[in-house]
């Protein structure tokens, strides 16, 4: 079937699960190919002869930083395109331009002021989230290179959603595409052919996600669309910059606590278990990331499908969108969830072939892995908020899970309570419960119930 072109793709009619699934569907898989991007770096690095596991937790050790990047990108972008569905749904297509134009140049400012603070203190930082003496050399490795292409990043992440937003979902898609087929082809070069190791990982990453971006300034500048990005646009004006914000902060802080709990997962698991469980957090985030894409491209696709029908006032069409989300998320995650159980030293296996690593690996999966049906709670409810414009409730779900239960939990389990590093692993499943649940059943009392 070929993706329309007309710029006034319109969500409030046919049925939403269609919508949604069509939104979800590319999104997924562009979410999928996007992980590649440090995914297959694990993967390499994590086989590197001698130095495998080290250099894997020296990557690991640089996750907060490169997260809290995607944050400031998420701040950006997923406050910027349900704004910017909400007035295509109601016919404000002037409103619609000044958003996207101001929030590109929101990226262009944070992103040259993340690259010059994060690369002057590096390496105090990298110390302070846990690394070692041991692991530093890797660490800085990549990172150095990494930083240059900061920009780059943030352009694809933040910039990416209103393609998807316009009605292009595949277009979209492809942007994560190319940058990963092209980041698989120049890895094994970099890092085996060239012997660059970590730096060639990096490398081939920055390369990759300026292709990517030249994608995505093209089709937002020059493609079939009426609305395109124009400079006249991107002066930014107070109440845009603030209503951005305002919405954004939910993904924000969605990605800044994430940086919060790896630095103190790192730091707790360093003191308890040293560089090996670092590792090990390492490969489980990498699962994780895997694992969850499907509910997220779920949840992410909805939301410009609800934000338009909310504001063509369509409030039945928001809520059975909501309840099909609902729905399809339980289902994966539990599905999910015995995979995992099942069969852990598979995913395991793809990242290490340390047999240590392994055994000590397996038991902390599967502890960390048994709330997983929950956390799609989070996430329906989450985006249900934040594509209706209900940013507040948004945010405080977002610290609740992670600030409020995570971080302590984190930190008590494996002292107080004398679990060690079980204790790290463990607060993960127990957040997931109780967050999750209060999120999705405070989205269904206030909002969807709500709903006239």
């Amino acid at each position: 079937m070929k993706e329309r072109t007309d710029s006034r793709r319109d969500f409030s009619v046919g049925k939403m699960w269609t919508n949604i699934t069509a939104q979800a569907v590319p999104l997924t898989i562009a979410q999928l190919v996007q992980l590649l991007y440090n995914i297959v770096d694990r993967v390499y690095i994590g086989h590197l002869p001698d130095a495998g596991s080290l250099a894997l937790t020296g990557i690991g050790i640089t996750f907060p930083i490169t997260t809290l990047i995607l944050a400031f990108a998420n701040l950006f972008g997923t406050g910027g395109a349900p704004l910017f569905s909400i007035e295509r749904g109601a016919k404000n297509e002037e409103k619609a331009r000044w958003i996207m134009g101001n929030v590109f140049t929101m990226i262009v400012i944070t992103s040259v002021i993340l690259m010059i603070f994060c690369y002057a203190f590096r390496i105090p930082i990298l110390y302070l989230f846990g690394a070692s003496d041991d692991t530093i050399f890797y660490a800085d490795s990549y990172l150095r290179i990494y930083l240059s292409g900061v920009f780059f990043s943030m352009t694809v992440t933040g910039m990416n959603g209103f393609i998807s937003s316009l009605g292009f979902p595949r277009t979209a898609m492809w942007t994560t595409v190319i940058g990963a087929v092209l980041n698989l082809i120049l890895d094994p070069v970099f890092i085996f052919g060239f012997s660059m190791g970590v730096k060639g990982a990096a490398t081939a990453t920055v390369i990759s996600q300026c292709v990517s971006a030249i994608w995505v300034m093209h089709f937002l500048i020059v493609g079939k669309t009426e609305l395109t990005l124009r400079r006249r646009y991107m002066k930014l004006k107070g109440h845009i910059v603030r209503r951005v914000l305002g919405l954004g902060v939910s993904g924000f802080m969605q990605q800044a606590t994430n940086c919060l709990v790896q630095i103190v997962c790192n730091v707790t698991l360093q003191n308890y278990g040293g560089d090996l469980y670092v590792g090990i957090m390492t490969i489980i985030n990498s699962v994780r990331e895997i694992a969850s894409l499907p509910v997220t491209g779920i949840s992410s696709g909805g939301q410009p499908v609800l934000g338009y029908n909310y504001g063509a006032k369509k409030p039945e069409r928001v809520k059975e969108g909501i309840r099909f989300m609902a729905v399809t998320g339980i289902i994966y995650t539990a599905l999910m969830w015995a995979v995992i159980e099942r069969f852990p030293t598979v995913f395991l296996r793809i990242f290490t072939s340390d047999a240590q690593t392994i055994e000590l690996g397996t038991r902390a999966l599967r502890i960390y892995f048994m709330g997983f049906v929950f956390m799609s709670l989070q996430f329906i409810g989450q985006s249900s908020f934040v594509g209706l414009g209900k940013a507040k409730k948004a945010v405080f779900f977002s610290i609740l899970r992670k600030v409020i239960i995570v971080v302590p939990l984190t930190i008590a389990l494996p002292a107080i309570m004398g679990l060690g590093t079980d204790g790290v692993f463990l607060a993960e499943p127990i957040s997931n419960l109780i967050g999750g649940l209060a999120c999705f059943l405070t989205m269904y009392i206030t909002l969807y119930r709500k709903l006239e």
